[in-house]
């Protein structure tokens, strides 16, 4: 049975290679439709440039899909356009839903309640890809997105405590003044090990320049960290798990082996 198709959505250039490289390039290396969806910067920036270099190293073959609105702390990342944010929720929702309708993948994957970070352009991503994940297979909803589609599954990019790999991550961004959210790992359904796409991601990872030069960048700190522990933080992605439809007789929905549910 081929591997299900993945379509990722989240916040930030480097957001996608961070929290589900391992994966995008795992399913691309199965033969699986897979594609992002990014929430803010324009299509014409350089952050959209380097996240089209990103995915190409991930072997996603489709172009970046923006959303196009601007990242919450640089207004200026899509000129003309309103903060993510601040933006209306039934317009970004129906942007949203027109990708996945377009795109009709079996699997949608983006940031958990609590954003990871708990930036706000990361939360709201969490917010809108729900609501888009349910709406996008209602013909009720949305008619000029395009006709219904409705994903098997939503996964829910999470780190989950206690956990390695957790523990690592945390210190490290505690070391710049900055907060890890994580979940009880009870509620983790899915761990994916990824580590014969470790490298891959890496590489993916730096290929978003603008941010691995950040010296408080999560790119950055990982390029700091010994390449033992890089290894053990990108080598297993961890997701909650959300259900959309029923299993169906002959329907892949969930993550091929390696995640469990």
């Amino acid at each position: 049975m081929p591997a299900p198709s993945v379509l990722a959505v989240y916040a930030h250039p480097d957001d996608e290679s961070l929290a589900a490289g391992g994966i995008l390039a795992r399913h691309a290396a199965a033969g699986a439709r897979t594609a992002v969806v990014t929430a803010t910067w324009a299509r014409d920036s350089h952050r959209a440039a380097e996240l089209a270099d990103a995915l190409a190293l991930l072997g996603v073959a489709a172009e970046p899909r923006m959303l196009g609105y601007a990242d919450h702390r640089v207004p200026d990342s899509a000129p003309g356009q309103p903060r993510f944010c601040d933006a209306p929720l039934g317009e970004a929702v129906e942007r949203l839903v027109a990708h996945i309708r377009d795109f009709r993948p079996d699997i949608v994957v983006s940031h958990d309640a609590h954003g990871s970070s708990g930036h706000p352009d990361h939360v709201h991503t969490h917010r809108v890809t729900l609501l888009a994940a349910h709406a996008a297979g209602r013909p009720d909803l949305h008619p000029v997105a395009g006709p219904p589609w409705r994903p098997g599954a939503l996964y829910l990019s999470a780190h989950p405590d206690p956990d390695p790999a957790t523990a690592i991550l945390a210190g490290l961004v505690a070391s710049v003044g900055k907060r890890l959210h994580t979940v009880p790992a009870a509620l983790v359904g899915a761990a994916v090990d990824v580590r014969p796409w470790a490298d891959r991601k890496w590489a993916a990872i730096r290929a978003h320049r603008s941010e691995a030069v950040r010296s408080r960048s999560l790119p950055a700190l990982l390029g700091g960290l010994p390449a033992p522990e890089r290894e053990v933080v990108l080598g297993t992605e961890y997701f909650i798990r959300h259900d959309l439809v029923p299993a169906r007789r002959g329907r892949r929905d969930s993550v091929p082996s390696g995640g469990t549910a």
